[in-house]
């Protein structure tokens, strides 16, 4: 079957795309849902959906999950598959045939629909971190990476009690998939096309499983499939650039690291969009969004908005920025903290919050410093993340994928959270300037300029051991990223997105890591970045030598002296040209994270008296023009 172009929803974001039984949805940005193909049961009638934030396609059913955890469905609803209106707390769906699966938040799983094989018997399940039903059965993947299944076992696709370090589920007709975190995938079941042929293949990073086939993205963009090819569903070896892939009925679809949407029997369509950032001084980076703090106290964002994550527009006097992976933290310069984005665990309830210094936003966590070294926090505790309430002295934080961590102003360190793989290992680390919690290794930054770094290091994220004159770190979801003295970055771990292609950068004053970016502020205010852009959440602030330059900088300003004597610092510098006004920063760790201590200064001097004897600080004079 050939492929053929849908002109008519050329306006399809890269945020979801699911195929069903001879329909495709897709997800937008807006959180609105577009549907082409088959629809004698008005499976593609989703056009009044509003605040989605996932799709998933049944064979004559659609359904979508809400933002505040209900779902809508439309289509055949003759095993009562649409009766999800009850549904709360949802974060997570499988629509598959003719049943529907509901992940709750509390890791519980709720199930509606055809029930003949007791595909819905999951009532009993727990800690699930993730769902997908096939036929008649359905399987959960647990939080410890094994898994459990219900349902007919006709062809033994329930056999999956051995399975270990898995990382994600899919079930098809009668087969089930399992993708290792080692990217190895395991299957179980019907085998009569070779749709369990995957011992194989290596570098997955997603599977979806079809109807009597399998689909399986590599690290390297291209994708792998075997079984049933009936209809070409599997011609998709000269695939490159995907992102995201989705098996039907007998169709396969995949979603291009450009935007645009590639199908193997129906669909193909596609979408850029770009942006302007200037003038940025502080980013930082979310799983599949990117912030940056603009001089001026404003903030520009980009990338997947699906939980309002990107709503920042209006922000105002911020002074530093972070990002969890569905949320957006600020704090402002009074000590207030904003927040925008996904709030299933309460991390956005940071309102009443006041004296912070500091704000590090984790996966589902949101952890804020306060000016008397005391912290707070609020979100998803499952690992007792937020454990930090008898912490003291406290001058640095850094939130995790599920672990937070506290630099201590005698340079020793605290964590709580999840202590697996021994990413909690801190305790006997001393002379600390700053520490930086990645998906699940810790990362430090000694007074000499040298690293340390406990944790889990398949891809090699605690190779730093070598690394010197550092002086800013950031450790990303399976990666570490060391900031030089020299302006120059050095990197080590997974680099599956090419998030490690640092070393030709010159200038950079601070980097910043996500799951499979990197991101480097230069000297100058504009962006570098290295790795996957999947939901262009730095297209537009990505700066390469043939592209445009921005608007122009105001010189720095040059000779400046800093004299200390009892209970104040003063420091003086030559006046600038072009400029306005200064604005006078400080840290007590190298490379930030900094405070605004004053704005809009027009003189050329600046006396600090709210300082302690003998605390090294970092001063950081800025012109603005």
């Amino acid at each position: 079957m050939t492929v053929s172009s849908i002109n008519y929803i050329q306006q399809l974001k890269k945020n979801h795309i699911s195929a069903g039984s001879n329909y495709t949805v897709g997800l937008k940005s807006d959180g609105t849902v577009v549907a082409v193909g088959r629809n004698q049961h008005g499976q593609t009638e989703v056009s009044n959906w509003t605040n989605i934030v996932e799709v998933s396609t049944g064979t004559y059913h659609t359904t979508g999950l809400k933002s505040d955890g209900t779902v809508e469905a439309t289509g055949n609803d003759d095993y009562g598959q649409l009766g999800v209106s009850h549904w709360s707390d949802i974060v997570g769906i499988s629509s598959n045939f003719y049943h529907t699966v509901g992940l709750k938040s509390d890791g519980t799983v709720e199930a509606v629909g055809r029930d003949d094989y007791g595909q819905l018997g999951v009532s009993r399940w727990s800690d699930i971190v993730q769902v997908s039903n096939g036929y008649i059965h359905t399987v959960g993947l647990k939080s410890d990476g094994s898994v459990v299944a219900v349902g007919n076992d006709r062809n033994h696709q329930l056999r999956v009690s051995e399975w270990s370090d898995i990382v994600q589920v899919s079930a098809g007709y009668y087969h089930t998939v399992g993708l290792k975190s080692d990217g190895s995938v395991v299957a179980v079941g019907r085998n009569e096309y070779g749709q369990l042929e995957v011992s194989e293949w290596s570098d997955i990073v997603q599977i979806s499983a079809g109807n009597h086939y399998t689909v399986g993205l590599k690290s390297d963009g291209t994708v792998v499939a075997v079984g049933e090819n009936e209809f070409g569903q599997l011609d998709v070896s000269e695939w490159t650039d995907i992102v995201q892939v989705s098996a039907g009925l007998s169709h396969t679809v995949g979603l291009k690291s450009d935007g645009s949407i590639v199908a193997e029997g129906r669909d193909h369509y596609g979408q850029s969009k770009v942006s302007e950032w200037t003038d940025i001084v502080q980013a930082s980076v979310g799983t599949y969004h990117t912030v940056g703090l603009k001089s001026d106290g404003s903030i520009a964002a980009e990338g997947r908005d699906d939980y309002g994550q990107l709503g920042v527009n209006n922000w105002s006097d911020i002074v530093e920025v972070s990002t969890g992976s569905y949320h957006t933290t600020g704090l402002k310069n009074d000590g207030t903290v904003e927040a925008v984005g996904y709030n299933n665990y309460g991390q956005l309830d940071v309102g009443e919050w006041t004296d912070i210094v500091q704000v590090s936003a984790g996966v589902f966590h949101t952890v804020g410093l306060k000016s008397n070294g005391r912290v707070i926090a609020e979100g998803y505790d499952y690992y007792k993340q937020l454990g930090v309430s008898d912490w003291t002295n406290i001058h640095q934080i850094s939130a995790g994928d599920h672990h937070t961590v506290g630099l201590k102003k005698d340079g020793t360190v605290r964590a709580v959270g999840w202590a697996s793989s021994g990413r909690l290992e801190v305790s006997e680390w001393t002379d600390i300037v700053q520490v930086s919690a990645g998906g699940s290794h810790t990362v430090g930054l000694k007074k000499d300029g040298r690293v340390v770094a406990v944790g889990q290091d398949d891809y090699g994220p605690l190779e730093v051991n070598d690394w010197t004159d550092i002086v800013q770190v950031s450790a990303g979801s399976s990666h570490t990223v060391g900031l030089k003295s020299d302006g120059r970055v050095v990197a080590v771990g997974r680099n599956d997105y090419g998030q490690l292609e640092v070393s030709e950068w010159t200038d950079i004053v601070q980097v910043s890591t996500g799951r499979t970016l990197t991101v480097g502020v230069k000297r100058d205010g504009n962006i570098l970045i290295a790795g996957m852009d999947a939901y262009k959440q730095v297209e537009g602030v990505l700066l390469w030598e043939d592209m445009k330059t921005f608007s122009s900088q105001p010189d720095q300003p040059t000779n400046i002296i800093v004299t200390s004597s009892d209970g104040q610092v003063q420091i003086s510098w030559n006046a600038s040209s072009d400029t306005e006004s200064y604005t006078i920063k400080r840290s007590e760790v190298s490379g930030g994270p900094y405070i605004t201590l004053a704005s809009d200064v027009t003189s050329t001097s600046y006396i600090d008296t709210n300082v302690t004897n003998g605390t090294t600080y970092y001063y950081v004079i800025s012109a603005v023009n």
